[in-house]
């Protein structure tokens, strides 16, 4: 991905970093982005940046560093890879330090070359240190050593931070809440997610394999610009679709089969996830449309209380009272709706929650409870407008003796990205079918 158009996201976001760490007192924050990873022998995993240092600076080469200073004169200064057109010529175009100062909005920037030599003097006479906890022990190794060696230089007159902070936290709450820039990317990740979606549908005959169809997905993501999928694609053919993170395999589609898929693809660092299921062959049975309608019905529910000001948990929560009513509806269970959730009976057939917050991590950051709070029952989040969350209540019915043979099998997903707004929420991923005979119309195409 090249570098952004438009830096003033990522300015403003730093200055909000800043601005949180100059009220606890200052301090330096240093923000590594994420490693190289191999895959075999001297092949390199294709590269994807940290979330993290990615959202304050939009760099997305790899080996870098981003160091904020928050006192009296703010600093923002980044560490990259220098120009080396001989290495270029394999991996092809590096920023530098030189052009890094112009393109990203830093203060100043300096070849990797020297975080080494400059890291100590920086830490000294800092407030606090933040920096993400839970790092490789790599770059905790690289702390250590760089504090010892302030130490060292400060011979007593100079101190190095006596304080470290989490900065995953922060990074996390300010994450939450999506600005418009965001907006925009996830929206356009749900458009293209959304047409790989209905190219599948219209793909999907008995016959076919699930990795076929994975591949009309994956095409789809590259035609119209995503840079990769979010997450490995689901695609699950009849029983498979019971398997919660089944991985589209060789299984053939079979007439009368459902076929389940989640899949979701990466634009400009921001994911969307979408599942549809639908009949292998065009048409719900009797069953499937049953069990289908349940749960988009669910789903519904769920819609209607995401909300400002409602807690997390009520998608969630109007979602199960609907699944359990169906299932005693349907014989799956028996005894009364409360006494089947409070006995948490339904888990048989529903066994996830109705959702996760979503960003530039699929299962994005940020607290589902009151971080604030005291005590283990902490209060469930309040949902606020720029919080963007998935709402995908399923049911998954193996086959068993207590079981009616009809549902045998038979696993449904109804999966959408919700945008919570002033007055409840906008759901993003609806450019594909979601109603029974919306999709039937759809794969007569």
């Amino acid at each position: 991905m090249n570098h952004p158009a438009d830096i003033s996201p990522f300015i403003t976001r730093r200055e909000r970093l800043l601005d949180e760490m100059r009220a606890a007192g200052g301090g330096i924050a240093i923000v590594p982005t994420a490693r190289e990873a191999m895959r075999n022998r001297d092949v390199e995993y294709p590269y994807r940046h940290d979330s993290n240092f990615y959202y304050l600076s939009g760099f997305t080469e790899p080996q870098a560093w981003l160091v904020l200073v928050a006192g009296q004169s703010d600093r923002t200064i980044l560490f990259c890879r220098p120009r080396n057109p001989e290495q270029e010529i394999w991996e092809g175009y590096r920023c530098g330090p030189d052009d890094a100062v112009a393109r990203y909005g830093v203060d100043e920037a300096y070849s990797i070359d020297e975080l080494d030599k400059r890291m100590p003097e920086l830490l000294l006479d800092q407030a606090a240190l933040y920096t993400p906890f839970a790092a490789e022990q790599a770059t905790e190794a690289k702390l250590r050593e760089w504090l010892k060696q302030a130490e060292q230089r400060g011979r007593g007159r100079r101190q190095p931070p006596a304080q470290l902070q989490d900065l995953r936290p922060i990074l996390a709450d300010m994450r939450l809440i999506k600005d418009a820039s965001e907006l925009a990317a996830m929206r356009q990740a749900a458009r293209i997610s959304a047409a790989a979606h209905r190219r599948a549908m219209r793909a999907t005959r008995p016959g076919m394999r699930e990795y076929q169809l994975e591949a009309e997905l994956l095409y789809e993501f590259r035609r119209q610009g995503a840079q990769s999928p979010a997450y490995p694609s689901i695609v699950a053919a009849g029983a498979n679709a019971c398997v919660l993170h089944y991985l589209a395999g060789d299984t053939v589609l079979r007439d009368g089969d459902l076929v389940l898929i989640d899949a979701g693809c990466e634009y400009d660092s921001y994911a969307a996830d979408i599942t549809r299921t639908f009949p292998a062959n065009g048409k719900f049975s009797g069953p499937q449309r049953a069990l289908y309608d349940l749960t988009l019905a669910a789903q519904q529910a769920a819609v209607e209380v995401t909300a400002p000001g409602r807690p997390y948990d009520d998608a969630h929560q109007a979602a199960v009272r609907v699944l359990a009513q169906g299932m005693l509806d349907e014989g799956l269970l028996t005894g009364s709706l409360d006494g089947v959730i409070d006995s948490a009976a339904y888990t048989r057939f529903y066994m996830h929650r109705t959702g996760h917050w979503l960003g530039m991590d699929v299962h994005d950051v940020g607290d589902y409870r009151e971080r604030d709070a005291i005590g283990m029952d902490r209060p469930w989040r309040t949902l606020q407008p720029g919080m963007v969350l998935t709402l995908e209540p399923g049911i998954y019915v193996r086959a068993a003796d207590d079981v009616p043979t009809a549902f045998h099998n038979i696993g449904i997903r109804i999966e959408d990205d919700a945008l919570v707004t002033p007055d409840g929420c906008e759901l993003l991923t609806r450019g594909v079918p979601v109603s029974a005979t919306e999709i039937e119309a759809l794969m007569r195409e």
